[in-house]
């Protein structure tokens, strides 16, 4: 397959988006059935065989399209870094891994495509709620509609998430993370789906979100690929530009972004 976009490279958004349906397709036929679920860690997290299948399902995709492209992937003997230079692929297969075994209907697939580190498209696939959300680069839609980050300024009237989870031994972090939000916004969300939440950024359902830890790449980048498109900003616990490898996500509308960071910061305080 060799299909060309108007950049002169192959058209990879729609290889995205086609891989993240394949993958998402796999996962929904498994969806509240009798499965067998491990634990990867903590207790918390778990994985299953639906991951490794929709996994698969993902990766025949991308290689029947770009057969020489590393893929980074959550599940099996797939990369776990993201090259710094050339294409590159960065899947997760379920997104809410934890949700999806409980029946909650929170979870979907996310393909990104990368060049030399840096997002050039994305795509998640919700399937029980039937949402698509895929970039280019330039724009952000949800069901073919073009999205946009909110446009609110007051944090008082804004929605947030402490995103991603802590560990047992970090867990004072997240009430601080709680209480930072708290303080300076007007409601907070946990959705137990990164890559939900960062859509929900995309798209104005959500205001902002926070993390101050380094967050897996497969948990993030198509979603951030997706705010930045939407005209959002996304940036480390600095301020300055977030990447795959940062320390931190704080992710917003851009017209909040500093009381974010501000909240962000107060994360790693020491308990006193």
């Amino acid at each position: 397959m060799d299909t060309t976009d108007r950049t002169g490279s192959t058209d990879r958004t729609s290889v995205a988006r086609r891989a993240a349906e394949a993958g998402a397709t796999v996962a929904a036929e498994r969806f509240r059935t009798a499965m067998d679920v491990e634990q990867k860690g903590e207790k918390t997290d778990v994985v299953t065989q639906a991951d490794r299948d929709a996994q698969a399902a993902v990766v025949e995709e991308l290689r029947a399209a770009f057969a020489d492209d590393p893929v980074v992937g959550e599940e099996d003997d797939e990369l776990k870094r993201v090259p710094e230079s050339g294409p590159a692929w960065i899947v997760d297969p379920i997104d809410g891994t934890s949700n999806y075994v409980r029946g909650m209907r929170l979870w979907g697939t996310a393909v990104a495509a990368v060049r030399d580190g840096e997002p050039v498209a994305g795509a998640s696939h919700f399937p029980v709620l039937d949402d698509r959300y895929w970039t280019d680069g330039e724009e952000t839609y949800r069901n073919g509609d073009r999205a946009a980050v909110s446009t609110k300024s007051d944090p008082e009237a804004c929605v947030v998430a402490p995103t991603m989870w802590w560990n047992f031994d970090e867990r004072g972090q997240y009430g601080r993370a709680c209480q930072a939000l708290a303080d300076r916004f007007g409601d907070l969300r946990r959705m137990g789906c990164a890559q939900a939440e960062l859509a929900a950024v995309a798209d104005g359902s959500l205001d902002g979100l926070v993390t101050n830890l380094r967050a897996f790449p497969w948990d993030t980048v198509a979603g951030v690929a997706m705010i930045r498109a939407a005209g959002g900003t996304v940036t480390d616990l600095a301020g300055e530009r977030w990447r795959h490898d940062s320390v931190g996500l704080v992710a917003s509308n851009g017209r909040v972004h500093e009381t974010l960071l501000e909240a962000a910061r107060q994360i790693d305080e020491d308990d006193s």
